[in-house]
């Protein structure tokens, strides 16, 4: 039998392999049988975001999180959006640490999350907030060759 579940299966097969319009395909037809359940719409979400569709990926990743407040990849996900797109005004910024912070507090060893956070405040030019995320990260995971290397950066270029 055919339900919601075989065509979201479907979708994140089709997602998994890269072949994002098929995944999108799917998850509609998951969504039309039953679209009260947070994963479709984080999946159809990823693609967007795969396929640099950025504001329907917003749309679905908010809408992920309305249904489901715990799923921690989809404020990450949302954040990331906001960080990279270069048409970003500083008051987005603080939505994006928002997200990162609810993540953080989901995940409290969320590398990347602590990651993005300091990138967050190096683009807001709070050198002092960078240095704390970093710090935090590099409690997690000394070794994390990105986080020592911004945390240099930062150090040598911002604060000396």
């Amino acid at each position: 039998m055919i339900n919601y579940k075989f065509h979201l299966d479907n979708g994140i097969a089709y997602f998994r392999s890269g072949r994002f319009k098929e995944a999108i395909e799917c998850i509609d037809k998951s969504l039309e049988m039953k679209n009260d359940w947070a994963i479709p719409y984080f999946y159809r979400a990823a693609c967007y975001h795969s396929m640099e569709e950025y504001d329907e990926a917003m749309m679905d990743y908010s809408k992920a999180i309305n249904i489901d407040p715990n799923m921690t990849d989809a404020y990450y996900n949302r954040a990331k959006i906001i960080l990279t797109r270069k048409d970003i005004e500083n008051t987005k910024i603080e939505n994006a640490i928002k997200d990162l912070e609810k993540a953080i507090e989901l995940d409290p060893v969320f590398q990347d999350a602590y990651y993005a956070m300091a990138a967050a405040y190096k683009k807001l030019g709070d050198y002092h907030k960078t240095l704390e995320c970093l710090e935090k990260l590099l409690q997690i995971e000394p070794q994390h060759i990105y986080g020592r290397a911004l945390k240099k950066l930062i150090l040598q270029k911002y604060i000396i």
